[in-house]
C-alpha cells in the first residue's frame, strides 16, 4: 500500500510539474529574444547583449517575405575559418541587432571637441539585374508598421516633408528626401536602409550629445557641416542619421553641400597615378578571377539557367543582386532552365573575401587609397588643427557616401583587417582635449563602434611605446602631411600624383 501511494504521489507531481513547465513557456516564450522564437530569426551577432521583446500578433492572412522561410541558416557565432554567408550576413547589417558601441568613451579628464563621420548609405535596391529574370520585389514606401522600423521612422517622414527651407547645392535640391516607390527602383535606398542610419544616428545622439554635450540645444548652422554626393540614397542616408542625431532639427540650419566625386577630392581630383594604380587593380582583379576554376564553373551554371552567354552574366554583377535577394530573404532567381541556388551565391561571395586578402598583399590598392583619399584626410586633418588652435569650425561634420568611399580611408590608414563596408558603415574620428594639460590634443578611430585607433599605421608603435589611452593628434597630422607620400616615394600630393610611370 506504501509503495502504490508513493507510485500516485509521484505521478500527481509530475504532471503538476508538467503543467507548470508548459504554462511558463507559454508566459516566457512572449518575451524570448527574436533570434530563439519560432519566426523570421534575427542575426544576433556573437558577444552582443539581445533585447527582450514580446511577439507582435500577425495579421489575419498576411502573406509577406517575412513569412516565407529563410534561404540561409543564421550564424550566430563568428567561424573560426571566413564563411562566406556569415560574412554576407554581416553586410546585410539587420537593423534593430543591439551593438556595442564605443564612440564617445574616454578618460574623465579628456574633453570631446569635435566629431567627423563618414558613412556609406544604407540598403539599396541592386545597381544591376540579372539577364532574363524577374527582378526582386522589393517595397520602397517607407511604412512604421511593417518590419524593419524604428521608433522615431514615422516622425521622420512627417519632418522630410517640410524640408522645403533646407539649403542644398546643385542637384541635391531636387532629390527626394525619402524613398517612396511601391517597387524600388535600381540604387533606391529601401525602408531597411532609412532605418539602419535612424540607429546610427541614435548612437551618435546617446554618446555625443546626450553624454558630452557635443552641440548645444541653440546650435547653429556653423557647427554643423554636411556634404553628400548626388545620389537619392546617400542624401537621404544622411538625412535619416541627422534626424536621429538631431530630432526635429530647424531644417532653416541645414546646408548640404553636393560632392561630384565619389571619392570626395573636391578640387582636387587631377591625379593621374591614381587612376593609374587603379587601372592596375581592376587588371590584377580580372586575372585573379579568371584563375579561380570553380569561380568559372559556378558562372557557366548560371549562365546556362538564365539563358545568356557566360561573359554577359558576368558583366551583370550577379552578386549585386543576389545580395539584394539574400538579405531581404526573397528566394533566389528561378527559370524553365533551372534556379541560381545557395552554392553559386556562396562560390562568389567567397571569391569575393579571397580576392580582398590578395588586394592587400599586393599593396596596388593601397597605392591607389593613399592617392585617393588624400583630399578627404586632409579636410579631416585641417578642421582638427583650426579646433585644436582655438579657431572655428564645425564640431559635427557628416560625409554621406558610397563603399568605394570608406573602403579606400580603410586602406590609406592601415585598417587591412577590417570588413569591407557593409550597409550604413560608420566610420568616425573623434578629436579630444586633455584638460589637465590643455595645449594637448589626441584623436580617436572608430569603424562600426569598434575602437580601432590602434590598429592605424600611424599610431601602432605609440600603443607599445606608451600608456596613452589616446592617440597624438600629431601622429595623424604628420601622417596626412607626410607619411602618406613616403610610402609614394614623394614629398606632396602633386609630386605623387604626377610621377613617371614605369
Amino acid at each position: 500500500m506504501l509503495l502504490r501511494n508513493r507510485f500516485l504521489y509521484c505521478c500527481a507531481l509530475a504532471a503538476l510539474l508538467a503543467f507548470l513547465s508548459l504554462s511558463s513557456f507559454s508566459f516566457f516564450s512572449r518575451w524570448l529574444p527574436v533570434s530563439m522564437q519560432l519566426k523570421t530569426p534575427v542575426h544576433v551577432l556573437p558577444g552582443l547583449p539581445v533585447r527582450l521583446v514580446p511577439i507582435a500578433p500577425e495579421r489575419e492572412g498576411a502573406l509577406t517575405a517575412k513569412n516565407r522561410k529563410r534561404i540561409m541558416p543564421d550564424l550566430l557565432t563568428e567561424p573560426s575559418a571566413p564563411d562566406p554567408l556569415y560574412e554576407a550576413n554581416l553586410y546585410c547589417n539587420t537593423p534593430g541587432v543591439a551593438e556595442r558601441s564605443m564612440e564617445g568613451h574616454a578618460p574623465h579628464n579628456f574633453k570631446l571637441l569635435s566629431v567627423q563621420v563618414m558613412i556609406r548609405h544604407g540598403d539599396r535596391y541592386p545597381l544591376y539585374a540579372i539577364p532574363k529574370t524577374k527582378r526582386p520585389d522589393i517595397d520602397c514606401v517607407l511604412e512604421p508598421d511593417r518590419d524593419p522600423s524604428h521608433p522615431n521612422l514615422a516622425d521622420f517622414i512627417s519632418h522630410m516633408t517640410k524640408g522645403s527651407e533646407a539649403q542644398m547645392d546643385g542637384t541635391l535640391s531636387s532629390l527626394p528626401r525619402y524613398p517612396s516607390h511601391s517597387l524600388c527602383e535600381m540604387g533606391e535606398l529601401t525602408q531597411t536602409g532609412v532605418v539602419q542610419h535612424l540607429y546610427n544616428g541614435q548612437i551618435l545622439r546617446e554618446n555625443y550629445l546626450k553624454k558630452h554635450k557635443l552641440l548645444t540645444k541653440d546650435w547653429t548652422a556653423k557647427q554643423v557641416y554636411i556634404e553628400s554626393t548626388g545620389k537619392s540614397r546617400t542624401l537621404q542616408s544622411g538625412l535619416a542619421l541627422l534626424y536621429s542625431f538631431l530630432p526635429g532639427f530647424d531644417w532653416k540650419k541645414i546646408s548640404v553641400k553636393h560632392q561630384w566625386s565619389s571619392i570626395f577630392c573636391s578640387g582636387h581630383c587631377d591625379c593621374p597615378m591614381r587612376n593609374h594604380y587603379l587601372e592596375e587593380e581592376q587588371r590584377r582583379q580580372y586575372s585573379y578571377r579568371i584563375k579561380n576554376a570553380q569561380l568559372e564553373k559556378t558562372y557557366i551554371d548560371m549562365a546556362k539557367v538564365v539563358g545568356v552567354p557566360t561573359k554577359q552574366l558576368r558583366a551583370s554583377n550577379p552578386i549585386d543582386s543576389l545580395l539584394c535577394h539574400f538579405c531581404h530573404n526573397v528566394t533566389f532567381p528561378c527559370t524553365k532552365n533551372g534556379c541560381i541556388n545557395i552554392e553559386h551565391f556562396k562560390t562568389i561571395k567567397a571569391h569575393q573575401i579571397e580576392d580582398e586578402r590578395e588586394r592587400h598583399e599586393k599593396q596596388l590598392y593601397y597605392k591607389y587609397a593613399l592617392l585617393a583619399t588624400y583630399p578627404l584626410l586632409n579636410q579631416t586633418v585641417s578642421r582638427m588643427q583650426r579646433i585644436s588652435e582655438g579657431k572655428k569650425a564645425e564640431a559635427f561634420a557628416l560625409y554621406s557616401a558610397h563603399d568605394v568611399t570608406l573602403s579606400p580611408v580603410l586602406s590609406a590608414i592601415g585598417l587591412t583587417e577590417a570588413r569591407f563596408p557593409r550597409f550604413a558603415a560608420r566610420l568616425v574620428f573623434e578629436l579630444w582635449q586633455n584638460t589637465d594639460k590643455p595645449q594637448d590634443h589626441y584623436v580617436r578611430i572608430l569603424y562600426n563602434g569598434e575602437d580601432l585607433t590602434f590598429q592605424t599605421s600611424f599610431c601602432r608603435e605609440q600603443e607599445r611605446r606608451s600608456s596613452r589611452p589616446l592617440c597624438p593628434l600629431s601622429k595623424f597630422v604628420n601622417f596626412v602631411k607626410r607619411e602618406m607620400f613616403s610610402a609614394l616615394n614623394s614629398t606632396s600630393y602633386y609630386d605623387a600624383c604626377r610621377q613617371k610611370m614605369f
